[in-house]
């Protein structure tokens, strides 16, 4: 890799000498400008516009143009005369733990290499505090005409730097949430992390640009002189009023469908709760002018069953009496009919 910047970085009183190198790179097509009627090319010159005539670069400065249009020239050597520590050196400020690091400040990416064999030792040193202490160090310096924040962190055997956006430069999320007031039901939550759970994780070295490919794929077949046979993609839908709970139950089985499983618990335990919830509600009030004439005919029941009760206890009593007074009535028949016989 062709380094982009020389310079060390500065840790307490140990000097690490080092080079800057891109981490990433850009894979896209990049397209020229064309007149549409000719196919010819669409040229950008640096024209200097008081003797318009284009100007190499090597005739190109730097100037600030201040508010009333006037242009202050600035060079290379003032710039590199600026009473700044940060102008060739990567000061480490403080180590702080990555989590602290807010990912909307991270920009671009670049690897530090030991530049000579003398930088080893004490690159080597940092490289293996930033591991032992599992924290990165935030780091101060000045590129391309500008003081920067950066973040040291380990990646591999080398040190990686991220550049930072100062905090000021950070927007206020102001106005970007909706505004209108909506309630998330628990029901709805959990649905939303069973799918969570069952997309699970990724390999992101798996992922790929699939526009790029089809991007190939269509200039490959222009050059060929061949028409291209892609189909468009679908265009995506607009915003519509969707039932939130079965648009999540769909995604849930989806998501495991595309895994090779079955449909689980979870998502009939999220339909459970939803209908759980639903059916608790007040009742009628048809229902409840009911509940009285339902009362009144129990107890009109309950008074009948106590009457026939009644009725069957007197019934058996008088069935006892009659038996009790037949062999008494029997006995005094006897009598009588034995003092005629005597007689």
């Amino acid at each position: 890799m062709r380094s982009i910047w020389n310079g060390i970085i500065s840790f307490g009183l140990v000097s690490i000498p080092i080079k800057m190198y891109p981490a990433t790179e850009d894979h896209s097509v990049s397209f020229r400008q064309v007149h549409t009627k000719d196919g010819g090319r669409i040229r950008y010159r640096k024209v200097c516009e008081l003797e318009d005539k284009q100007i190499d670069a090597d005739e190109i400065g730097k100037a600030y143009e201040d508010a009333d249009g006037t242009l202050i020239p600035i060079t290379d050597e003032d710039l590199a005369h600026l009473p700044l520590p940060t102008t060739r050196a990567l000061e480490i400020q403080a180590f702080v733990s990555a989590a602290d690091i807010d990912p909307l400040q991270m920009g671009d990416a670049y690897y530090l290499g030991a530049n000579g064999p003398a930088a080893a030792k004490p690159y080597a040193l940092l490289r293996e505090a930033l591991k032992r202490s599992e924290k990165v160090a935030i780091t101060k310096y000045a590129h391309r005409g500008r003081e920067r924040l950066g973040m040291l962190r380990v990646v591999g055997d080398a040190i990686a730097m991220h550049r930072l956006l100062w905090p000021d430069e950070v927007r206020n999320p102001v106005g970007v949430a909706p505004k209108e007031k909506v309630t998330v039901r628990k029901a709805e939550l959990d649905l939303a992390d069973t799918l969570m759970n069952t997309l699970g994780e990724v390999d992101l070295t798996q992922l790929h640009d699939e526009y790029q490919e089809a991007l190939d794929a269509l200039v490959a077949a222009k050059m060929a002189g061949a028409t291209p046979t892609a189909e468009p993609g679908e265009a995506p839908a607009g915003a519509q009023v969707v039932d939130l709970m079965a648009a999540l139950r769909d995604s849930v089985r989806s998501a495991r469908a595309a895994r090779g499983e079955e449909a689980g618990e979870a998502g009939e335990a999220g339909e459970a709760e939803e209908e759980a919830e639903a059916t608790v509600h007040p009742l009628p009030a048809r229902k409840k002018a009911a509940a009285p004439a339902k009362k009144a005919a129990a107890t009109k029941k309950k008074g009948t069953e106590k009457a026939g009760a009644k009725t069957g206890a007197a019934k058996t009593t008088a069935k006892k009496a009659a038996a009790k007074k037949a062999p008494a009535k029997k006995q005094a028949t006897g009598r009588r009919a034995g003092g005629r016989t005597a007689s």
